[in-house]
C-alpha cells in the first residue's frame, strides 16, 4: 500500500519514486514525477492542506515535514502517490475505478482532517 514505511523525514521524491517502482538512483523521470507531485500539493493547498503559501518540490531534498507537521494529514502520502500515479503510470479497468474512489474519500478526509487542525491551531 503507498504510503509504508514512509516517514516525516523521508524524501518527498525518494518515497514517491519507492511507491511507484523506480529505483532512487534512476532520474530519467524525476522531472515528470516532480511537476506531478506539485500539481499534488496544488490541488491539496486548494482542499487547505500545507503551507498557506503553498508547496513544492524541485527535488530529492525536501521531506514531507516541510510539508505537514501533524500526524492527522498523514494521509497526504497516500494521496500524493495516488494523484502521481494516476498519471505517471495509470492502471486499467477496475484498479483504475478503486484508486478513483479511493482518492476521492482521502480528498475528503484531508479536507476536514486540514479543517480540524486550523481550528486546533487557532
Amino acid at each position: 500500500m503507498a504510503g509504508e514505511d514512509v516517514s516525516m523525514s523521508d524524501s518527498i521524491l525518494t518515497s514517491i519514486k519507492k511507491q511507484l517502482n523506480i529505483d532512487s538512483d534512476y532520474h530519467a523521470f524525476d522531472s515528470d514525477i516532480i511537476l506531478l507531485i506539485n500539481s499534488a500539493f496544488a490541488a491539496l493547498n486548494q482542499m487547505g492542506v500545507g503551507p498557506d503559501a503553498g508547496f513544492a518540490i524541485s527535488d530529492d531534498s525536501e521531506t514531507w515535514d516541510a510539508f505537514i507537521s501533524d500526524s492527522r494529514l498523514n494521509m497526504v502520502f497516500q494521496e500524493v502517490y495516488l494523484r502521481v500515479r494516476l498519471v505517471f503510470d495509470p492502471p486499467n479497468g477496475s484498479v483504475l475505478s478503486s484508486m478513483d474512489a479511493t482518492l476521492k474519500e482521502l480528498d475528503w478526509r484531508l479536507t476536514v482532517a486540514a479543517e480540524e487542525v486550523k481550528s486546533n491551531a487557532e
